[in-house]
């Protein structure tokens, strides 16, 4: 299926329907027939990443589950922001009371300048309000948002939960894990505890816990029954689309710094060969490859920016061959802007979702949820056109099925 434009009545559609094709309950196996959408730090693509408000505009836009991406405050409360440094996603830099906490510090093995999480208590930071870091992206809304904490997280994931009638669950990422340890604020117990706080604890909990570091997954495989998932990066894609493995998204930082020959040998790509799955699922329950790992590009040359330059290569197997070990594959991450697509889906951000959904994914995080779940719609109905006869209801209410049809 190829679509020429992706337009509003796409969108009404998806308002309709998606309260119909959204998974109601989060089995321990997840089915690659009905795969999740995950709102990437949020709805980024239209609201400051991670506030209470982009993440409800994710659910109201049809998001399964919530991404809030994890790091400490000097007094050891968990915030959600991209990063330990501040700078790029809240207004610390226009605080004149905070100026004299500017300075470099040293995370996965680079300086990094600008304004850290550590150097304030949660009573500093909620003076704070959240900028959108994306320059080509709405900036009407900066300042007007708090960074929330992640007990906020969960309340507005239980709340809007009951009242869409659906579960909503939360993805946290462990951010930087061996650089929080060795500040003194590790990450990992915290985050357990307020799960347990929450009710949240336990395996059929809607909560999958990420990492880009593999040491701390092993320990909360003996902390949490909850899912968790092995994120795999790159640094970048070559001209030829090999992958280009340069420091620091080389490696899981915790091999680097554990200074051991075997693991300094190893880049993330070891993560998607078959022994390194195998690995990975002595301890996780699936994998987060960068969607490189699943299908690259080459420079074509082409007129346009960014990746619009580029082809596709053909999709590699990475996904069957982590489903033949037992792990499910959530891959990201999905933008709407012409300069993040590959010329191949001819400008249009449907059609690089149908391509994974036809490959079998899992799940997608998404900075456009509301594309996200209409590309899912289109796929549940080319995969039974007979569905859309049983559906009915309107953009303000529940969809159901039809009396006529017997489910």
């Amino acid at each position: 299926m190829r679509l020429a434009k992706f337009g509003g009545a796409l969108a009404v559609a998806a308002a309709a329907l998606c309260s119909t094709f959204a998974p109601t309950a989060l089995a321990d196996k997840q089915s690659a027939a009905r795969p999740l959408v995950i709102g990437h730090r949020g709805a980024h693509g239209y609201l400051p990443a991670h506030t209470l408000e982009g993440y409800a505009l994710a659910i109201e836009l049809g998001a399964d589950f919530i991404e809030p991406d994890l790091v400490s405050t000097k007094d050891g409360h968990l915030i959600a922001r991209h990063e330990p440094n501040i700078l790029n996603t809240t207004d610390v830099a226009s605080r004149p009371e905070f100026a004299s906490r500017r300075r470099t510090a040293v995370i996965d093995g680079a300086a990094d300048e600008g304004f850290f999480a550590s150097d304030f208590t949660l009573a500093e930071i909620k003076r704070l309000r959240a900028v959108q870091d994306f320059a080509d992206r709405l900036q009407q809304f900066n300042g007007n948002f708090e960074v929330p904490t992640l007990e906020e997280i969960i309340a507005l994931a239980k709340r809007k939960s009951e009242e869409k009638g659906r579960q909503i669950g939360i993805y946290p990422e462990v951010k930087h894990s061996t650089y929080h340890k060795s500040i003194g604020l590790p990450i990992e117990q915290r985050l357990v505890n307020v799960l347990a706080a929450a009710g949240w604890n336990r395996r059929d909990a809607p909560v999958i816990i990420q990492s880009f570091e593999q040491s701390n997954l092993r320990e909360l495989r003996h902390m949490t029954p909850v899912r968790l998932i092995q994120l795999i990066d790159a640094n970048d894609v070559n001209r030829d689309g090999t992958l280009d493995y340069t420091a620091p998204f080389d490696r899981p930082y915790d091999w680097t710094a554990s200074g051991d020959p075997r693991l300094l040998a190893r880049t993330f790509g070891y993560l998607v060969t078959d022994a390194g799955l195998r690995e990975v699922k002595s301890y996780a329950d699936g994998i987060g490859p960068w969607k490189r790992y699943i299908v690259s590009s080459v420079d074509a040359g082409l007129p346009g920016p960014g990746e619009a330059s580029r082809k596709l290569l053909p999709p590699t197997d990475v996904i069957a061959r982590a489903h033949k070990v037992g792990l499910f594959v959530h891959t990201w991450t999905f933008r709407n802007e012409q300069k993040r697509l590959v010329s191949d889906y001819q400008g249009n951000p449907v059609n690089e979702y149908l391509q994974f959904y036809r490959l079998g994914i899992d799940g997608v995080f998404s900075d456009f949820a509301d594309t996200a779940v209409a590309a899912r719609i289109l796929f549940e109905l080319e995969r039974n056109p007979d569905a859309g006869r049983c559906l009915t209801g309107d953009v303000d209410g529940p969809s159901r099925l039809r009396p006529d049809c017997d489910g």
